[in-house]
């Protein structure tokens, strides 16, 4: 049975691409972010309208992917370093520096739901520098956090922006190993 609502936001992980000689697109191990606060995506494209016989004869949108915040408790270094090409020093100490070239990645979560929980990934993500906060206390202690902007558009090789997954009795397998690689199209359990 499939979802009526949906509700949370948890497991947020990371996987960088990479990109071969020859196009293809593969990806390493996801990382897991702890920390998931909100998580925000608007489709990205235009409506085009076509009228004719006095009417909108046709009508359609480009899609042109997501865009949208992702609010983390904090975003670690190893994302600082992986994606965004900042560098840590011998001190432990992270760098960021004007020149430094950000990675395409996929992007992992899930949210939950009245049935069961939906996995989801965007296959080819970049994403800002994270805005961050912080405040002196008051008479209680309330966390700060940062925010990155994430960009989720088409991969070159196929065009496939997203997939998500819902348990059922036959995709449980994969559904269980969901965040040891990038699930991709038509995935097999054990390969």
């Amino acid at each position: 049975m499939s979802n009526k609502v949906k509700f949370g936001l948890s497991n947020v992980h990371y996987a960088k691409m990479i990109v071969g000689e020859e196009g293809t697109i593969t990806y390493s191990t996801p990382v897991a972010i702890p920390g998931a606060v909100n998580l925000s995506l608007e489709p990205q494209g235009e409506e085009s309208p076509f009228y004719a016989d006095n009417i909108k004869y046709f009508n359609d949108y480009a899609n042109n992917g997501y865009s949208g915040d992702l609010e983390m408790a904090k975003i670690p270094d190893s994302f600082l370093k992986d994606i965004l090409g900042q560098t840590i020093d011998t001190n432990g100490a992270v760098i960021e520096n004007a020149e430094d070239k950000s990675a395409h990645f996929a992007f992992m979560f899930e949210v939950d739901g009245d049935e069961s929980k939906k996995r989801v990934v965007y296959y080819n993500c970049t994403a800002s520098r994270p805005s961050s906060e912080a405040s002196t206390i008051n008479e209680t202690k309330e966390p700060n956090t940062d925010t990155l902007t994430i960009t989720a558009s088409a991969r070159d090789t196929d065009k496939q922006v997203r997939a998500s997954l819902e348990p059922n009795e036959e995709n449980m397998a994969i559904f269980n190993k969901f965040y040891e690689s990038v699930y991709e199209e038509n995935a097999v359990a054990g390969v």
